[in-house]
């Protein structure tokens, strides 16, 4: 029987420690130093210094394309393909693949998911000013291809409602859909995004300098705190002499790594996403199209972490009661970790993602379209999801921890 965590009493404290939501960076710093941004030139793009750090777990570039890398972990030719949608944001991609044991590509791959690839985005040159989620979407669209469709879809942070609205502009390309601490309706209560609504759109605007971009150099040069590394990888590094020194070291270059984006992009996400809640209210318009996230029947697993201030678990479970899927066919977890520990954490990559690559391994049920439902099925009720969290030994599987070699026909 499933335990259910304790969720936090409330999402106030410290959510401005976290910068991978960028949009809401403007939000803080508006509030506290409205006179410094408008002196400030703080959209001109300064690259990132050092080189680029390496990736844990082998890969090749299976395609290049103007907004993205699509990065190949695959093991094996056979089985239904895992794409993990990472957020486009202040860091990059190799948020998925951090380090041994602080990678959930490295854990989808360990349980036996040989076809494995991530969305690596690229940090926006002044050629890409002009780029629109629309931009974004066309190429995780091309990426998906040629990957061969349908994909298991995992959306991390920002990058789960790109997932999302992805899988409702293509229900038939997405087979199952992880959605980890990705905001969607952000009409449920959070500090950041009551923080956004209370500002007028040009405490955004005013960080995009002349080049037309953000610049992610400066915005994190901005934060009072830096993102705590004890909180994210869930380990005390100072016990660990030489590994948590090696650990720590590439945890601050990481943070030092960041992308810059392009302004309308940035603009985009910010006003018809955090502020006005398109996705959420279906009025939002991708590739042509309204998106009604009624048109997601497919799996859709929600994870959530319990101390996350970023997107706090009400919000990220709330998502749930916007799709077709069938309740019986909604997971959720809530973890017992901050924002970035649902990515990074090592006891969140040994219990959740272990938990994660199990469901992904499961057969397809049958698929409910839009006809088959009938309208009537729009003013059902959702039930809600039961919250689940296991320790990893309680997380093993009865068969000894690996999924078979052979997995079934899904």
């Amino acid at each position: 029987m499933a335990r259910k965590t304790a969720e936090p009493n409330d999402a106030r404290g410290h959510w401005h420690r976290d910068p991978l939501l960028w949009p809401f960076a403007g939000a803080k710093l508006m509030l506290d130093a409205c006179a410094w941004w408008l002196d400030a030139d703080i959209g001109s793009s300064v690259p990132s210094a050092g080189a680029e750090l390496a990736w844990t777990t082998p890969q090749r570039i299976a395609l290049q394309l103007s907004t993205m890398r699509l990065r190949d972990f695959s093991t094996e030719a056979g089985g239904n393909p895992v794409l993990v949608c990472a957020p486009y944001a202040l860091h990059g991609a190799l948020i998925a693949d951090f380090a041994p044991e602080h990678s959930l590509v490295e854990a989808l791959l360990r349980e036996g998911l040989g076809r494995v690839y991530v969305t690596d985005w690229r940090s926006a040159d002044a050629d890409m000013r002009y780029l629109t989620i629309d931009n974004y979407l066309s190429d995780l669209n091309v990426a998906i291809d040629e990957i061969g469709s349908p994909v298991d879809l995992a959306g991390l942070c920002q990058g789960g409602w790109l997932a999302l609205v992805f899988a409702a502009r293509f229900p038939k390309k997405v087979r199952r859909l992880v959605l980890a601490g990705a905001p969607v309706d952000v009409s449920v209560p959070s500090p950041i995004s009551q923080s956004v609504s209370a500002l007028l759109p040009e405490a955004f605007e005013s960080m995009v300098g002349a080049t037309g971009l953000v610049s992610g150099r400066n915005l994190r040069d901005t934060w009072a705190h830096q993102p705590s590394w004890q909180d994210a990888l869930q380990r005390d590094l100072a016990e660990e002499s030489d590994t948590g020194r090696r650990l720590l070291e590439r945890f601050e270059a990481w943070n030092d790594a960041t992308l810059d984006l392009p302004g309308a992009y940035y603009l985009e996400v910010v006003n018809a996403i955090f502020r006005e809640n398109r996705i959420a209210a279906g009025q939002f318009l991708a590739l042509g199209h309204r998106i009604n996230l009624r048109d997601v029947a497919v799996p859709v697993y929600l994870l959530a972490g319990a101390n996350d201030e970023i997107v706090p678990p009400a919000q990220a479970f709330a998502t749930a009661s916007l799709l077709r899927t069938p309740a019986d066919l909604i997971e959720t977890a809530c973890e017992p970790c901050g924002h970035l520990g649902l990515f990074m954490g090592r006891n969140t990559i040994a219990s959740a993602w272990r938990r994660i690559a199990h469901w992904l391994a499961l057969p397809s049920p049958q698929r409910v379209t839009c006809a088959e439902a009938g309208a009537e099925s729009s003013s059902m009720p959702v039930k809600p999801a039961p919250v689940i969290s296991r320790p990893p030994a309680e997380a093993a599987d009865r068969s000894g921890g690996r999924l078979p070699a052979a997995v079934p026909p899904r």
